[in-house]
């Protein structure tokens, strides 16, 4: 299993994309999808146009954006070679809400709908389902009281990488990070900087040392981080392997 940060940094990041996520197993696939890593997306050696199931945490634009102009070069190219389909379908899924605001989308926008490909949206629960041999469990986040936030762990050939989304400390979140490989955890702030609806890097440090992962990678910065030393906050607590995620990292869990 390999796992491409395509964004690391948050909606207005000077230097960073924001939230976003490629995962190779037996299946591609994308968690998340923020403003600049459809342009991150598009210098790896994956083919856009077999990308065929998106996995999205939650409704914030800084999470999703880009899959207006992904699914637009998406119906654009199919459109062109109308006679060899460069997908057969689109598989959207997300939390409560994903059916209202991407079919809203697709009714929305100009040459969206009808698409040339079938488009199947699916709200998610806590559940497991299975993408081939690639098992994926969710379980709702601490967030925001008004919006529905999901984490992922993914489980493939005996490895575990779990993606918080935008998360809270909480029970659930240890929970989905239990003895895994790689927890890429929502580090938004330095240690300073109190409850925030997202974790800083002292609380990172926190589930990691508490769920017994084995490699910590900080990600989804604020500009305020690029002050800080955030490994080190977080290693004050944690004392296995910590990462700073930077755009276009690629890493074999």
């Amino acid at each position: 299993m390999y796992i491409t940060i395509l964004g690391s940094g948050t909606n207005l990041h000077p230097s960073r994309a924001a939230a976003g996520y490629m995962l190779e197993t037996d299946h591609a696939f994308l968690v998340d999808f923020g403003p600049g890593t459809l342009k991150n997306l598009t210098r790896t050696d994956i083919d856009r146009h077999s990308i065929d199931h998106l996995l999205f945490t939650h409704h914030h634009p800084d999470h999703l954006s880009d899959f207006i102009p992904f699914f637009f070069d998406a119906v654009i190219a199919s459109k062109l070679r109308n006679q060899k389909m460069l997908r057969k379908y689109l598989h959207i899924l997300g939390p409560v809400g994903t059916r209202k605001i991407f079919g809203s989308i697709l009714r929305t926008f100009p040459s969206f709908h009808p698409p040339p490909f079938e488009v199947k949206i699916q709200n998610l629960n806590e559940t497991v389902f299975y993408l081939g041999k690639t098992k994926i469990t969710t379980r709702y986040m601490k967030h925001s009281s008004i919006l529905p936030a999901l984490g992922y762990r993914i489980e493939y050939e005996g490895k575990i990488l779990v993606y918080s989304g935008d998360a809270e400390y909480s029970e659930n979140l240890k929970e989905l990070c239990h003895n895994a490989d790689i927890a890429i955890l929502d580090c938004s702030f330095p240690s300073n900087i109190p409850k925030t609806n997202h974790m800083n890097a002292l609380e990172c440090g926190r589930i990691a040392k508490e769920a017994d992962v084995k490699t910590l990678i900080l990600s989804h910065f604020y500009p305020i981080c690029e002050k800080h030393n955030l490994i080190k906050e977080s290693s004050s607590v944690f004392h296995g392997k910590i990462l700073l995620a930077t755009d276009c990292l690629r890493v074999k869990v």
